[in-house]
């Protein structure tokens, strides 16, 4: 489960860097053994709700682009 979005601030990072982080990930370990995750725990240093849930967006479209790329699907 590699660490694909940041936990130290508000920085959200785009789809499309973290589908390319799955990727390089699952070229190493194999597609079928890899799950997003952040790299951290999610915690007060992040200003506002809305930050977190757009950071786990981000992860659920990066994760649904390396999906496509991974599978083909």
């Amino acid at each position: 489960m590699p660490g694909v979005v940041g936990h130290y601030s508000d920085f959200i990072e785009h789809p499309e860097l973290v589908a390319e982080r799955l990727v390089t990930y699952a070229r190493l370990v194999g597609r079928e053994n890899v799950i997003a995750g952040t790299d951290c725990g999610r915690g007060t240093r992040v200003g506002h709700p809305s930050i977190t849930w757009a950071m786990f967006q981000a992860m659920a479209e990066g994760a649904r682009l390396a999906t496509k790329q991974l599978w083909g699907s």
